[in-house]
Parts: C-alpha cells; structure tokens; sequence
C-alpha cells in the first residue's frame, strides 16, 4: 500500500470516525449496535446531519492549515486561529476548550492558568485533533512528532497526562504511516513517554485492557487512546473498529475520531466505506466553508508533502 492511501486514509478516517459516531454521543453502550444491527451508516441525530463533522475535525483542519500556513510550528498563530474558530459561533465546543480560547489570555498563559486553577485538564479534546499534526511531523521522526504534540495539545490542555497521550497517538499514527504495526509499538513507544505519566499509560495500553476496566470516562484521555487502540487491536477492519468504539457510548464521536485516524492510516483510504465518504461534510466556522471527502484527502496529501519538505 502506497504512503498516499495510508496518508488520505488517516485524516479521512479521523473525520469519518467523528461524523459517524457524533449522533450516539454520551448514548448508552449497545446504541449504536441496536440501530445498525448488520452494518452501519451515516445517521442524523443529537443535532447533527448525516455525515456532519463535529469540532473534533473542525480543529484538526484549522491545525492542518495553520501548517501549511506557517510552513511549521507556529502557536501564537495556531492559538489564534482556534481562537477565532471559538468565536465562531461553533455547533459543539469542549468546555475546557471554550473556557481556555475564550478567557483572553495569550496563547502562552491560557491553558496553564485554566490547570493551575482547576487542578484537571486531561480531556481527549487534544487528541481529536491530533490526526493533522500526526501527519505533517511524521516525516520527521519520533522524537519532533511526539515533541510537537506535547507542545500543541499545551495551547488548550495544560495536565502532562494529556501531552502525553498525544504525544502516543503522534507516534502510533507515525508508525502505521510507516507502514508499521502501530499495536505491535505500544510496548517502545511507552518508553519514550515521560516517567511520571509512563506507568498509567502502560495500564490503559496494555493488550489486557478492557474499556471495562476504565477508572474515567472515556471523555478522559487515557480511556478515550485506550479504548481506540483496544478497537484496533480487537478487530480486523476499519468499519469493524469503528463500530466496536462507538459501541461503547459516552464520548462516541471523539473516541470514533482517534480510532479512525488510526485504522485509516492502518488499512487505508480504500477501506472507508464509500457512502460514509459521500457523506461527510465538515461545517468549517468562522470561515462558512464546507469541507468534502475530496478536500480532505487534498489537505492530507498536503501536509505529507509540507511535513517532509521540512524534514529535508
């Protein structure tokens, strides 16, 4: 399989991932199985269209752009930027994310003063995004992928335990862009994570974990990654992980979003089922763009190619 398929495949499968698990969001478990009993489809409901991203994708494009904008890692204009999508009038935003781009603080401070004065910021609203930074640092090797994600998930999320598990799904992704088992890593990525978070992440990593066996919702970090690399690692098909994670209820449309960015850079644009492709669409505020399949795969080959010159 080519690069490209597993490239497109990421960023597609990310978006689809969250489109398709958005209208079961905070569900019971079984709720997706129950509508969908021998397949599954792009479903309205909770708010959404059929095939309507939510702002899990609407970041990861605003993170992509700032990319290609910048030719790198710029913050003060990528905080910006999230910052003027919040202000947007977005359909869905995360109440730490809302609370940290609308506090007026500058891009440095923001998300630091948010933990210093809840004690708490380890929500999965980094790693829904992560999917477009995976791909543009991934040319550039372990070390400046995971170092770029610890920095950006900062901008929003100031608890450790979240730019590390970014950092993880940074180089799980880069792995199987690679061509790579990302499961298979698990055990040598833990080693380049930070001591203090290392052995909570190798619980909720490990191949004998079970989203059953979560201490937190998977609203959380660590069983939001968990549940995605247990989805993977559990079945056989990029339709056939989605289903499993969104299965599971709570956070559906995040925890779809990271399981389809990982099993599209695993099997490949090829494997997304053609009518989810169809019907995806991502409202993209402040700008009233709507983004389609086509310029999605266009925005990940782009970023391949960005991510590589500047590994050059």
């Amino acid at each position: 399989m080519e690069r490209r398929e597993r490239v497109v495949g990421a960023v597609l499968g990310s978006a689809v991932g969250d489109a398709l698990g958005a209208p079961f969001e905070f569900g019971p478990a079984g709720m997706f199985g129950a509508r969908f009993p021998g397949g599954a489809a792009m479903c309205g409901g909770g708010g959404w269209e059929p095939g309507e991203a939510t702002d899990d994708t609407q970041l990861a494009v605003h993170l992509g752009e700032s990319l290609l904008a910048a030719g790198g890692l710029d913050l003060p204009e990528m905080f910006e930027r999230f910052r003027g999508w919040a202000a947007g009038d977005p359909k869905d935003i995360g109440i730490q994310t809302e609370i940290v781009l609308g506090g007026g603080l500058p891009w440095d401070l923001a998300a630091a003063v948010h933990f210093r004065t809840e004690g708490r910021a380890a929500g999965n609203g980094a790693l829904m995004r992560a999917v477009t930074g995976a791909v543009w640092f991934a040319p550039q090797g372990r070390a400046a992928s995971m170092g770029a994600a610890r920095r950006i998930t900062a901008l929003t999320h100031g608890d450790g335990a979240a730019w590390e598990g970014t950092a993880i799904l940074h180089e799980l992704l880069r792995v199987a862009l690679d061509g790579g088992d990302p499961v298979a890593a698990v055990p040598g990525v833990l080693a380049a994570v930070r001591e203090e978070h290392r052995g909570r992440w190798a619980r909720v990593l490990d191949e004998r974990w079970r989203p059953e066996l979560a201490t937190e919702s998977n609203g959380a970090v660590w069983a939001c990654l968990g549940s995605a690399v247990w989805a993977l690692r559990s079945t056989g098909s990029f339709p056939g992980a989605l289903r499993a994670v969104i299965d599971l209820g709570g956070d559906t449309d995040t925890t779809a979003a990271v399981t389809g960015g990982l099993a599209g850079a695993v099997y490949g644009a090829g494997a997304i089922p053609g009518d989810w492709r169809e019907a995806l669409h991502v409202p993209l505020p402040p700008t009233g763009r709507v983004l389609r399949a086509g310029e999605l795969a266009a925005l990940a080959v782009a970023l391949d190619a960005g991510g590589r010159a500047a590994a050059e």
